[in-house]
């Protein structure tokens, strides 16, 4: 019984001890299981946020500005590939993005109004008045 117990203790440690998540290179490497690598540029950020939600341990090496080497476990190949296609939906969506700025939408109604008649313009400012 007493056995069972420090058992038990000795592998709450060592799991404790093992990071999980984001880490540095050199800790990953230290878990003792063979690792992969990909290329990614651009926000890390943003696949952080995603990684977390798959559970894969990773590790980013900067190679140049905005540039980076992504590490993981080869057992969890899986579950990364998962996690970077749903990273790279969410890059592609956010460089799609479909709304016009607002500062855009502002000049060009003011180009509207430049552009037509007076009369169409007083008729215009009359009836932002009355719904204010």
């Amino acid at each position: 019984m007493v056995a069972a117990v420090g058992r038990k203790i000795t592998k709450e440690h060592r799991a404790r001890q093992t990071p999980h998540g984001k880490q540095t290179v050199k800790q990953l490497m230290r878990h003792g299981v063979s690792t992969n690598s990909l290329e990614l540029s651009g926000d890390t950020k943003s696949f952080d946020r995603v990684a977390r939600k798959w559970n894969v341990d990773y590790a980013f090496y900067k190679t140049g500005p905005d540039k980076y080497l992504l590490f993981f476990k080869a057992g969890q190949a899986d579950a990364m590939t998962a996690c970077f296609s749903e990273y790279s939906k969410k890059v592609l969506n956010k460089s799609k993005s479909r709304r016009i700025p607002i500062r855009d939408q502002i000049k060009r109604a003011g180009d509207q109004l430049t552009h037509e008649k007076p009369k169409q313009r007083e008729r215009v400012k009359e009836a932002v008045h009355e719904n204010r």
